[in-house]
């Protein structure tokens, strides 16, 4: 199905069916090349498909609808006419050298599509047995749905899970003798380990997305989609819950931006597309989508590979010039908040302070200051929590990276690096426990259209918040930490109420930064009071000089399968000072629905 969408003006659709089965865990294996301005290779997900799928549906029972309750049909594949060779030129860790995929040189040819397998076996199947099941017989196949826009989709085949060596232990059923079967069953182990056991579940998701391939699956692709089936499988719970994927990105593509830093070197980053990340990977688009993650990327060993994983990782070296970087999640979170960076980064370490500038970095609020209001039992999905345990719960001052192009370094030391322990040393006295373990800050190329941007562990910062005195850089950073509780934590169930997130993040910002400059509490309520009547006036020249579609949020009734407007919609919110609030109340059902990570900010006039 094909949608005309204009994504800087229209609402974008949501067309995973995450009503029928869910994403629990991404596992990405990806090459990254500059000089085809491309990112190529494999992405394995892991499928649970609920209890309440698992008996088989009646005859009346609907088999697959996307979420815009609009028929999907699968168009007949046309044939790729396209030389193939293998760019597999290094060895890798997580590596599929028996795929044959196109050259990264090559201009691709495939048609707008970009379908290289598969076609055969489509075109023996009538069209009209790819149509959703509309539910009066029950006889159809089950049909995924994957947000998708802007990729080659080049191969998707069933994964092997079963001849995984020792994976046999997470099948509790041993009469099982349908092979299809013991993999769903396995995978459904897999996906519900206990918290407590997160390294060997990502240890397992990685040697699983290794396992050979058992069959392909029939697939198509339109405009916003990727719709796969599975011939025979008639249910959520009889498709395969383990599948990979074999793809590359456009150059065109909108979920990355290829450019060049201010140094001249190039340098690829997801910069708070519109359409999210369904440009850089297929996935589920819906923030109810809440999956873990684990990402090896390569690329030439002169590059440095930033993604908001929590891990901070460190190349792993390869012939011919090439550098591995991997990363890793355990905080189920919605696809959007995936993040990455490539580029000729370098590290900026702090200069020699003085000793008035490392006592105030060394600061600790006291016991009364910071108030760690305790959560018994937190209401979101079991894995790792950070609210939970005692000895995050007293790190003021979590670990800290900053990056930039070398010929920023002077600036960051001066001033961005001061910066960033007393502030996230005032989010903690404000908030208590930092909900990420660690904190990568990058300076983003200069086409960054925003002075921020949160994801998970990784601030993007704009060159101009570095201008000036510290004020600027102070505030938006601030503003961007406190995304780490409102917007990332814990978040809008739904894209239309995101202006909460950014209610509580402007209003905070100023409560952080006031502490982080240990203002007296009359001189904290001056600088409120002023930037507040500063804001109030910006939202009224904005909203006298916005056309009036554009001031308003769509109705949640009527966009429950659309995702974010990508216009900014200004926020009266923003403009007013909060009273004091109790902030840790909210965090007993932090990470419920989870939030966006394309969080902008435009800046101020």
């Amino acid at each position: 199905m094909n949608i005309n969408l204009d994504p800087s003006r229209d609402d974008l659709p949501l067309m995973a069916n995450t009503s029928h089965i869910l994403v629990k865990h991404y596992v990405l294996d990806l090459d990254v090349n500059f000089e085809s301005q491309i990112i190529e290779g494999t992405i394995v997900l892991f499928f649970d498909s609920g209890n309440k799928f698992r008996k088989k549906s009646s005859s009346t029972e609907e088999t697959c609808r996307p979420e815009s309750n609009e028929a999907c049909k699968f168009r007949m594949l046309e044939p790729c006419h396209i030389s193939v060779t293998n760019t597999r030129t290094f060895s890798s860790k997580m590596g599929y050298n028996d795929f044959a995929i196109c050259g990264k040189g090559e201009k691709d040819t495939s048609g707008k599509d970009g379908n290289h397998d598969n076609w055969k076996l489509a075109s023996e199947i009538s069209s009209s047995k790819y149509c959703c099941d509309t539910g009066n017989h029950g006889s159809e196949d089950f049909l995924l749905v994957l947000d998708c826009c802007d990729l080659s989709v080049l191969k998707v085949e069933e994964v092997d899970v079963a001849a995984v060596p020792g994976i046999e232990k997470f099948t509790r059923s041993p009469k099982l003798t349908v092979v299809s079967e013991l993999r769903n069953q396995i995978v459904r182990e897999l996906v519900t380990l206990p918290a407590d056991r997160w390294r060997e579940q990502l240890d397992c998701y990685a040697r699983c997305s290794q396992a050979p391939g058992c069959g392909e699956l029939l697939f198509d692709t339109d405009t916003w989609s990727l719709q796969i089936r599975k011939t025979g499988a008639q249910t959520a719970p009889d498709f395969p819950h383990a599948i990979r994927i074999l793809y590359r990105t456009k150059p065109q593509g909108r979920s990355v931006t290829w450019t060049s830093d201010q140094s001249g070197r190039p340098c690829v980053y997801t910069m708070g597309s519109p359409i999210n990340n369904r440009a850089l990977f297929p996935c589920q688009e819906p923030p109810v989508a809440m999956s873990t993650w684990q990402a090896t990327v390569r690329a030439a060993a002169s590059f440095v590979v930033l993604m908001s994983g929590e891990n901070s990782a460190k190349p792993t070296q390869l012939q011919e010039g090439y550098s591995s970087w991997h990363y890793y999640v355990t905080m189920p979170m919605p696809a959007s908040t995936l993040t990455i960076a490539v580029g000729s980064w370098t590290e900026m370490k702090p200069e020699t302070y003085s000793s008035n500038d490392l006592a105030a970095e060394r600061r600790s609020f006291s016991p009364s200051e910071a108030d760690f209001r305790c959560v018994g039992v937190c209401g979101h999905v079991e894995y790792p929590c950070r609210f939970q345990n005692a000895s995050a719960a007293t790190q003021e001052i979590i670990p800290h990276r900053v990056f930039a192009p070398v010929c920023l370094k002077h600036t960051c030391q001066e001033t961005l690096l001061r910066l960033i322990p007393p502030c996230l040393s005032a989010a903690h006295s404000v908030l208590g426990t930092h909900p990420f373990s660690r904190l990568d800050v990058l300076i983003v190329p200069a086409n960054f259209p925003s002075l921020g941007m949160a994801s998970p562990h990784i601030v993007f910062l704009s060159q101009s918040t570095l201008t000036g005195r510290s004020h600027l850089c102070g505030t938006r950073l601030c503003h961007e930490i406190a995304h780490s509780w409102f917007g990332l934590a814990i978040g809008a169930r739904d894209w239309t109420e995101e202006w909460l997130s950014e209610g509580f993040a402007t209003h905070l910002e100023d409560v952080f930064w006031a502490k982080a400059q240990q203002l007296a509490p009359s001189e904290a309520q001056e600088q409120q009071e002023l930037r507040a009547v500063l804001r109030w006036r910006r939202l009224q020249d904005e909203v006298r000089n916005s056309p009036e579609e554009m001031q308003v949020l769509s109705c949640l009734s009527e966009t429950s399968s659309l995702g974010p407007r990508s216009t900014a919609v200004a926020v009266a919110t923003e403009a007013f000072i909060l009273p004091p609030f109790d902030y840790s109340q909210v965090f007993g059902i932090h990470n419920q629905t989870g939030g966006k990570a394309a969080i902008q900010e435009s800046s101020p006039l």
